[in-house]
């Protein structure tokens, strides 16, 4: 099975709102689609889907071209897609029906799902003693992030095979953050294939291999995270010591990138510049509490691929 994704394109008029986005996914697991607000990363996932008219170029799933109405695709939306007047559980329904699966498996599904999200109260709600009937809960009866776990219920009703989210984080508090991301995990641990469009850098990765930054419609950067990284060399240096070492980074000629009241965030040249101002400070006799020297993080490269784009313009 593989996802593979040919010079994609998209404008309206004379604005180019995508252009030549290619990509494969040819192994289980998550691949990201990154970029600002207007980059065109919905618009992609939504060429992808068929949902939306591509100008030129090509997509296909397990060698053919991607049916989105018969292929096993789960979809997550950025935006809110339930009908806010109908009772959840005829939705759910409904759309499990969509994705043939039989009524009877629909609601072992629901049910499982509805306890995993903690939403069982809303979809399975109990009888009221007085009347002796269950209140039917509606969408719009629900907040933002309850609907959201609706949503994701719909993407995997049918136990899809490519799951695409959309940023599925968006909005959530830190203990359904989680929640969701214990649930990508466990469709990873599957072997699904994943595409995952978010703007939480430490989210990405945490669960993607590979990766394309969108800016303004162009591929910027795109390739598996590790090797980029692995290109840039361990270029950030997290220095913390028990005494102020401000004039030995200045007479080291040495960059500093961040700093906090207790720790310096330096930009190297090479490991050796680094380990040169380690000796510099053993020299000094000043005790060492923290040094660690990494490559830089995805959130740094976006900004610097984004950046940098805006900036021949």
């Amino acid at each position: 099975m593989s996802l593979v994704v040919k010079n994609l394109s998209k404008s309206y008029g004379e604005k180019q709102v995508l252009e030549d986005l290619s990509f494969e996914i040819n192994e289980p697991g998550v691949y990201a689609l990154l970029g600002t607000n207007g980059a065109g990363k919905t618009t992609s996932i939504r060429m992808i889907l068929g949902m939306l008219a591509k100008n030129s170029g090509e997509v296909y799933w397990k060698g053919k071209p991607i049916d989105a109405v018969h292929d096993n695709i789960g979809y997550l939306a950025e935006e809110r897609g339930l009908y806010p007047k109908y009772s959840l559980l005829d939705q759910l329904l409904y759309f499990a029906r969509l994705r043939n699966v039989k009524k009877a498996e629909a609601v072992e599904r629901i049910t499982y799902w509805a306890k995993r999200l903690e939403v069982e109260e809303y979809i399975f709600p109990a009888k009221n003693h007085k009347t002796k009937k269950a209140k039917t809960y509606r969408a719009d009866q629900l907040s933002k992030g309850n609907q959201q776990k609706i949503q994701l219920m719909i993407a995997l009703i049918a136990d899809p095979e490519l799951l695409i989210l959309d940023e599925p984080l968006s909005g959530l508090d830190p203990v359904n953050t989680d929640l969701f991301k214990s649930i990508i995990k466990e469709e990873i641990e599957k072997n699904k294939f994943l595409i995952m469009s978010s703007h939480q850098m430490p989210t990405i990765e945490e669960f993607c291999t590979d990766i394309t930054i969108l800016n303004k419609g162009k591929v910027v950067l795109s390739g598996n995270l590790n090797q980029i990284k692995k290109s840039y060399g361990r270029v950030n240096l997290f220095i913390k010591c028990d005494a102020d070492i401000k004039e030995l980074i200045a007479e080291s000629g040495l960059s500093v990138a961040g700093k906090t009241p207790s720790e310096y965030h330096l930009k190297v040249t090479s490991e050796q510049e680094a380990m040169n101002f380690l000796s510099t400070l053993i020299a000094h006799q000043i005790p060492v509490i923290k040094f660690e020297l990494r490559e830089p993080s995805l959130h740094e490269l976006f900004v610097e691929k984004v950046g940098s784009a805006n900036d021949e313009k």
